[in-house]
């Protein structure tokens, strides 16, 4: 089964002032993604963070309405950038069987990498979406490289020996979209 898990697309980040290198697209790829997990029969994990800029029930905390649910699909609340950190995600996936976790959203260095490298640390394979991550512009680095840069590293990083980390494309995992 497929667990995709999508983290922090929400509207206060997606929807707010900062620019998102090729949102768009992004959102169009995590969509595709979600829509073939479910009519896969796979399971759709949102996570969503809140702090000061998306209080919990507030509408900058929702998951942007390009990313509709469905009542199959999971949530998950956090308050780190670690998604699996002070939060149900580690039992939910160990209850439900996951094995490899394929995993997308926001913002590519913060959240999205840290999630990465804690699901590996706790024994899942996983599937980094290469197209389906994305940030902002940084004061030392523009966005397009971020993305880059977490792609390459992903590609090479060591782990434990009994996970790994892949990076395909959205089309290398889902099949074309567009």
């Amino acid at each position: 089964m497929n667990t995709l898990i999508i983290i922090d697309m929400q509207n206060a980040w997606l929807h707010g002032v900062t620019p998102r290198f090729d949102k768009t697209n992004v959102i169009a790829r995590i969509r595709h993604a979600a829509d073939y997990t479910r009519e896969h029969s796979g399971q759709v994990i949102f996570v969503r963070h809140a702090n000061d800029d998306a209080l919990v029930g507030s509408a900058g905390w929702e998951v942007i309405q390009e990313l509709p649910f469905t009542p199959g699909d999971v949530f998950v609340d956090k308050t780190a950038c670690d998604s699996f950190a002070g939060t149900g995600l580690l039992t939910h996936l160990k209850i439900t069987g996951a094995h490899t976790l394929i995993m997308c959203g926001l913002t590519t260095e913060f959240c999205v990498d840290t999630s990465i490298r804690a699901a590996a640390s706790h024994g899942f394979d996983v599937i980094a979406l290469s197209d389906a991550h994305t940030t902002g512009d940084r004061p030392h680095l523009k966005a397009e490289k971020i993305v880059e840069h977490h792609n390459w590293v992903w590609s090479n990083i060591s782990t434990p020996a009994n996970s790994r980390v892949m990076v395909r494309t959205t089309s290398e995992v889902f099949g074309p979209h567009f």
